[in-house]
């Protein structure tokens, strides 16, 4: 489970780090007009991506399980019908993208003034659909095949070269939107590519071989990754619901700077995603071995640790507002202006998101899967949607920016007090054995 959901994180994260280059190349080389309506056209990009972390995700679990019944090769064969089957979606959705692109990204709520960016951002990015979805079900397979070190080295260097390429592309090449959409492209193929060349040729444990589609595979496979799948959903419909509100109240700007903004956040959150991450196979252990003295020890560093870091990044995310809006926005244009005082307020978002962002991975840890999607679903969906309906018929814009504080805030009253419950509760005491130090 806890491998599951570090594979699927790492794809969201790596997707979202390939935006916020090509966000920033866009912004600095381009304009503001043409960041907006890249961030317009995420939820389609956002929705593909799903496709490709349910079959890695669920697939992977399907054919792990295989494996681990000394089935290797009918593990072979169903690894084989999953590919192909990824494969030829990523087809029907780069051919189907590009004949109907103009008409999704009206759609998705682009503008007369957006049109024209969106459509060539997004034209070029859905020509790549077939990659981008077998890198991230080969990020999944990798850790399957026992190869999690080649997974994460493709990745980095798949991380690189859209760097360099969003470079080449944007500023000397001067290919505007559809470059920075070309060097994410190019940069996916890495993976996808090594992927194919690895399973091909590898001599034994998996590999590709004549594709079987088993009885239930595909069905339990959608099952297994639903959960992944839903995630991404869930982002798509938020960046969209924050795309219409910020087009509302502040026009094609408004977009460009809420985008700005979330890229901000994701960088600021990334040290308690990779904190739950990296904490997680610990808590693991100790529940498994069921050594109740050192889950609370753990659980309490883990507390302080949250606590004191929440402090520091929102006053950094809060002193640094200028700053970040100085790197997506021309200074002294209203832009500027809209996303200093936006980064003021999205601050307090990071006063309360690192224990909810550590709980739901701590309880992940704990095989409580229940209550860690519980977390996750409400701090990323559902307080938000209410809040971003709710907070701007009384606020306007400020009621945006401060739909995800309040999605946090609220957020603890569910986080805090299951933690609490679980590491306090007799009853936990009682049915745990404390080993030995």
């Amino acid at each position: 489970s806890t491998l599951s959901s570090s594979s699927a994180a790492s794809d969201v994260y790596k997707r979202q780090l390939y935006s916020i280059v090509d966000g920033f190349f866009i912004a600095q080389y381009v304009d503001s007009m043409a960041l907006s309506a890249a961030n317009i056209v995420y939820p389609a990009v956002s929705i593909l991506l799903a496709v490709g972390i349910m079959f890695g995700t669920g697939g992977s679990a399907v054919v792990a399980a295989k494996i681990g019944q000394g089935k290797q090769e009918e593990a072979n064969r169903n690894f084989s019908a999953l590919t192909l089957t990824t494969l030829i979606i990523g087809i029907l959705g780069a051919v189907l993208g590009n004949l109907f692109c103009r008409q999704i990204c009206s759609l998705l709520g682009a503008t007369p003034v957006l049109m024209d960016y969106g459509t060539a951002y997004l034209r070029t990015i859905l020509s790549f659909a077939p990659v981008c979805l077998l890198q991230a079900l080969f990020q999944s397979f990798f850790v399957t095949a026992g190869r999690p070190g080649l997974g994460l080295s493709l990745t980095v260097s798949a991380g690189i070269t859209n760097m360099l390429l969003d470079y080449l592309f944007v500023v000397p090449l001067h290919l505007g939107v559809s470059g920075a959409a070309l060097a994410t492209g190019l940069g996916q193929c890495i993976p996808a590519v090594a992927g194919i060349l690895y399973f091909t040729f590898a001599r034994k444990g998996l590999r590709f071989t004549r594709p079987e589609f088993s009885k239930g595979l595909l069905s339990t496979s959608c099952f297994n990754g639903s959960s992944e799948m839903v995630s991404n959903l869930s982002a798509a419909v938020v960046t969209y619901l924050f795309n219409m509100l910020m087009l509302k109240f502040e026009g094609e700007i408004g977009v460009a700077a809420i985008t700005a903004i979330l890229y901000g956040q994701f960088l600021f959150v990334a040290l308690y995603l990779g904190y739950s991450i990296g904490v997680a196979p610990v808590f693991s252990f100790n529940y498994g071995s069921r050594n109740k003295q050192r889950l609370i020890r753990l659980y309490r560093i883990s507390i302080r640790f949250v606590v004191v870091s929440s402090v520091i990044i929102a006053l950094a995310a809060a002193f640094g507002s200028p700053v970040i809006s100085a790197v997506f926005m021309q200074k002294g244009t209203y832009g500027f202006e809209l996303t200093r005082h936006g980064g003021y307020l999205f601050s307090i978002a990071y006063l309360f998101c690192g224990t909810n962002i550590v709980a739901s991975g701590i309880f992940t840890a704990l095989s409580d899967g229940k209550t860690s999607a519980l977390i996750s679903f409400l701090r990323t969906f559902v307080f938000i949607v209410l809040s971003a309906l709710l907070l701007p018929l009384v606020l306007g814009t400020n009621g945006v920016w401060l739909s995800i504080p309040v999605a946090e805030f609220l957020t603890l009253f569910i986080s805090v007090p299951k933690l609490s419950r679980y590491f306090k509760d007799p009853k936990v005491a009682t049915e745990t054995q404390t080993s030995p130090n």
